[in-house]
């Protein structure tokens, strides 16, 4: 028998290297090279397929991509308006999340339709599928049910009739016959994978794979995973919450960071309309430390509360906690407090945190966190119906954001009746029931507390 070299792999990247380092040379993931044996090479044994012709791109037409609905508005929403044939979407999520509840409830929508849908599980039984339809109400729906692991036995048994919409789960379960590596390798993911987007694209197969996600919460394999499907999503939950939040990270379809909400329910998800009633919930009177801002997440505007705690510092150093902010930013907008407005907070401690779970990333949620940490810092409260948007200079000017107009009619039609806004996005029509203050300093927006 000949004698196969041992290589390193990056379970990161994918990178192959002859020798263990404590550093991926190509990606520099720490500790993220592990031993196997180095897999044949196919590629000289293939036959010359001949040449290829290339086609002019003004010859190509743009047609729109024809899509169906999976059934649940908030899951189309953040697909891009329903699934298209021919994609390959992957979805990951903590153990226990519902990733697999909530593409069988898809899959029965779609197949109740009349089309045709496959259901392939490799870490559960076809008992415990239909213990889990039954609890949804979907046990007469008329989906095809297999248990396989092998990626060529299934794509074998579906090549005479193809269904509309497959789905895998799970990914890291999957094993190629060509290799010979364990399920879940970086090889056999990267195979595996691979005869599905192929089958998918050559038989107009929308197929959807449920993927693990490591401890840092990012989808368990190779990076390349993710560029060789067409749409990632990721399923999302608060601690002992039971809303999950379901992001769109990558779309070739349509838009990224796009979300949708669902509620978890005895009898599975429900969708929920109106996501800022969920953010909203459980709020009573305003109290110090509150502000209330309208971020924007793709093409929805949210109301969330923003708190803030201001304490005396009880250790040597002051501590800065952020929960659902970027802690950085936390620390420059504290120095632009200090800076143009003499509000010296730098030796207290500060905690910030959003309500429900959410995380921001726009720098719209920069005014209402200074007027949070201000309004504890004071002891003063805000008004209750007040609501707050708007970016942060280092200079202390109040920058407008986008859709400035769009927020404000959000937080209308919840009841608000005042906003804090940059002068930039003052309206160019009057709001119905909304007093609008336009500011163009951070000192001016602190005024409203005085």
């Amino acid at each position: 028998m000949v004698k196969r070299k041992r290589i390193y792999s990056c379970d990161s990247c994918g990178a192959q290297h002859l020798k263990w380092w404590g550093r991926c040379p190509d990606c520099d993931a720490p500790d993220s090279l592990s031993e196997r044996e180095e897999e044949p090479d196919r590629s000289r044994a293939a036959h010359f397929a001949g040449a290829i012709s290339f086609t002019s791109l003004s010859k190509v037409q743009a047609n729109e991509a024809e899509r169906f609905s999976s059934g649940l508005s908030e899951l189309d929403r953040v697909l891009g308006g329903g699934l298209v044939p021919g994609s390959v979407v992957l979805i990951g999520g903590d153990p226990g999340i519902g990733k697999s509840t909530l593409l069988l409830s898809a899959i029965a929508n779609i197949a109740t339709s009349g089309n045709r849908c496959c259901y392939v599980t490799g870490e559960e039984s076809l008992d415990q599928i239909g213990i889990r339809a039954e609890r949804l109400e979907v046990g007469k729906a008329p989906i095809q049910l297999a248990a396989q692991t092998c990626v060529e036995s299934i794509l074998a048994n579906i090549k005479t009739e193809p269904p509309m919409v497959l789905v895998i789960d799970s990914i890291q379960t999957l094993f190629s016959e060509a290799l010979e590596s364990a399920p879940g390798s970086v090889s056999q993911l990267r195979e595996s994978t691979a005869q599905l987007v192929r089958f998918a694209k050559e038989n107009g197969v929308c197929i959807l794979l449920v993927g693990h996600v490591t401890k840092e919460g990012t989808l368990a394999g190779p990076r390349v995973l993710e560029h060789m499907v067409d749409t990632v999503l990721y399923f999302e939950s608060d601690l002992g919450s039971r809303f999950r939040i379901i992001r769109a990270v990558k779309n070739r379809f349509g838009s990224v960071n796009e979300l949708g909400f669902f509620s978890m329910t005895g009898g599975g998800f429900k969708e929920v309309k109106s996501p800022s009633a969920i953010f909203l919930a459980g709020r009573g009177e305003s109290v110090p430390g509150s502000i209330i801002l309208v971020t924007r997440e793709s093409t929805r505007s949210l109301l969330v509360e923003v708190q803030a705690l201001v304490d005396d510092t009880q250790g040597s150093h002051p501590k800065r906690v952020a929960q659902g902010l970027d802690a950085q930013r936390l620390s420059l907008l504290l120095a632009v407090l200090h800076r143009h407005c003499g509000i010296a907070i730098g030796e207290r401690d500060v905690f910030v945190n959003v309500v429900g779970g959410l995380r921001i990333s726009e720098t719209a949620v920069d005014l209402a966190l200074i007027l949070a940490i201000f309004s504890s810092f004071r002891e003063c409260r805000p008004p209750s119906k007040l609501v707050v948007f708007g970016e942060i200079g280092l200079t202390g000017e109040v920058r407008p954001v986008p859709f400035g107009e769009e927020r404000l009619i959000e937080a209308q039609k919840h009841g608000f009746r005042q906003a804090v806004i940059p002068q930039g996005n003052l309206p160019r029509k009057q709001i119905p029931d909304m007093d609008v203050m336009p500011v163009p300093s951070l000192d001016q927006a602190l005024e409203i507390f005085h």
